[in-house]
């Protein structure tokens, strides 16, 4: 009996030697490598275009165009977790000169680390400038005749400090964020001095066709005149995101009673 107490003591003693040793394995894994960090600090630019790809200063990165919001940034073990969404970045090779790392295409993005002192200048700002995206014709008047009857439709877009935050990837595969100002489209209609209808339209109105996820990266564009008919007067209105192809293309009707109504045209 004793030779077997002592036997399961040892299995018990060997097991917990073992699982404490993975604890502490995970525990360092989740641990942020400081050294390295305090390694990253420096202008980084692209190893054979020269182009500034991004500054490290402290626990954030800065990127050089005056739209990508900074993004804070952690090394666990030997790899590079980025931004609230904690993209990953396997680190290649890290000495005090060179950076290398796989983006999420797998490609190895090879950066150097810049000594030029002009490069500084590419990071005099610290907040991104957010971007205005809007149409050539901010104001538009249209005289439209139907039934005998003379019409006037009024579109005035009036851009907000409402912003939208567009994640893309920079040329090296880098996650960045580009911040745009949304839009405010304000609608009328006058049959003669009579206004039939007036109204400030955004985004938010079409959540009923628009999926709330795709509101959120989008912006309200712009909206024209498009026809009149019995059904009333028809403006085409785009929710878009910035700078990309991906639009809803809308249907928003305007009876002669001044009641509205929206369709979805594409997606």
């Amino acid at each position: 009996m004793a030779v077997v107490f002592m036997l399961l003591s040892a299995v018990a003693a060997s097991l917990l030697t073992v699982g404490c040793g993975r604890k502490s394995e995970a525990a360092a894994d989740r641990m942020e490598n400081v050294e390295a960090k305090a390694m990253l600090q420096g202008i980084w630019a692209d190893e054979i275009s020269e182009s500034i790809v991004f500054k490290i200063e402290g626990d954030t990165i800065f990127y050089p165009d005056r739209t990508s919001r900074p993004a804070r940034f952690v090394i666990i073990g030997d790899t590079l977790v980025m931004g609230e969404a904690r993209v990953k970045y396997p680190i290649v090779k890290h000495t005090a000169h060179l950076f290398s790392f796989k983006n999420p295409n797998g490609d190895v993005v090879r950066l150097v680390k810049s000594s030029a002192p002009n490069d500084t200048i590419a990071f005099v700002h610290d907040s991104p400038e957010p971007m205005t995206v809007s149409p050539q014709k901010l104001k538009t008047d249209t005289v439209v005749v139907y039934g005998g009857e003379r019409y006037h439709c009024y579109i005035a877009v009036n851009p907000t400090t409402y912003k939208v935050v567009r994640t893309s990837y920079n040329n090296d595969g880098v996650k960045v964020e580009n911040v745009y100002y949304d839009n405010i489209i304000h609608v009328s209609v006058y049959h003669g001095t009579r206004q039939l209808y007036s109204r400030d339209f955004t985004k938010q109105m079409y959540s009923r066709l628009v999926p709330e996820t795709f509101l959120r990266r989008a912006v309200l564009g712009h909206m024209e005149f498009g026809k009149v008919d019995a059904r009333g007067f028809h403006f085409n209105s785009t929710i878009c995101i910035p700078d990309g192809d991906s639009c809803y293309l809308l249907d928003t009707q305007i009876t002669f009673d001044g009641e509205m109504s929206m369709e979805l045209i594409e997606y």
